[in-house]
């Protein structure tokens, strides 16, 4: 089992910056792609940014420029960096892993409990 938890969301005036953090742990060996997803109110959870195991990275087209994904395979952790931050950025951010069971070779799913990033104009 892999266990995500994040932090860094927070209330922050338009054009500022945030960083979130997601850090796994359990069987996080496991772990292949991450990323961050976000789910604004009303709104279907959408994908913002992913990083492969490999490096790999695709952002979204509303990010790009102002997030960067980043990942520490040896800490287990995934790093958004925001900046320029919009009003549209309001959502509650999730960070996902993406397992795969050498095994099996059944690939599964893991979400974190969500982070609140409030932007004001």
């Amino acid at each position: 089992q892999v266990q995500l938890v994040e932090s860094g969301g927070g209330l922050v005036q338009a054009g500022g910056s945030l960083r979130l953090s997601c850090a796994a742990s359990g069987r996080a060996f496991s772990i292949r792609a991450m990323g961050w997803y976000r789910q604004a109110p009303g709104k279907q959870r959408e994908s913002v940014a992913v990083i492969s195991s490999g490096g790999s990275i695709n952002y979204a087209d509303s990010v790009k420029g102002r997030f960067t994904i980043s990942r520490d395979n040896a800490k287990n952790t995934v790093y958004l960096e925001m900046n320029s931050l919009k009003p549209e950025d309001t959502a509650v951010y999730y960070c996902n892993a993406e397992n795969l069971n050498r095994v099996s070779g059944v690939t599964t799913y893991t979400w974190g409990q969500g982070t609140q990033v409030t932007v004001s104009s």
